[in-house]
């Protein structure tokens, strides 16, 4: 299974971010490697990912709102926001993850946690940012 249960493990954690006072990243990354027997590979991906969505998270929700017409990061769903900080987090930052790849798994977490129209939207929204190549 590798990359994509560690990438739907990564999302859970971004996810749950959104909900903790005190953003103790360590504490909820231990949690998760718990519950889901992660191998040290998955680990090493969701920590890399959860640690830089949280470092880097005002570029990529500058990114999002680029590409947003007249909505607000807070009118976003918390299930597709976190969804697509993960992706742009991929296609920013990790360069061994094609694009393509980092959208399709978007889109597919949108189907499966998601609401009727969260695949379109994420898949759109995902879609304006790497047509427009994004800054850092």
């Amino acid at each position: 299974m590798g990359r994509k249960k560690a990438r739907d493990n990564a999302f859970k954690c971004i996810y749950q971010l959104e909900f903790m006072d005190d953003k103790n990243v360590e504490k909820l990354l231990e949690y998760c490697y718990d519950e889901n027997q992660n191998t040290d590979n998955e680990k090493e991906y969701i920590q890399k990912v959860v640690n830089g969505v949280v470092e880097n998270l005002s570029i990529i929700d500058d990114n999002i709102l680029k590409n947003l017409k007249n909505w607000t990061i807070n009118r976003i769903a918390k299930i597709d926001l976190a969804i697509l900080r993960l992706a742009i987090y991929e296609i920013l930052y990790l360069e061994d993850i094609p694009a393509k790849v980092s959208v399709n798994e978007a889109v597919e977490l949108a189907k499966e946690y998601g609401g009727t129209d969260s695949k379109s939207f994420v898949n759109g929204l995902l879609a304006k940012i790497i047509e427009g190549k994004v800054e850092n």
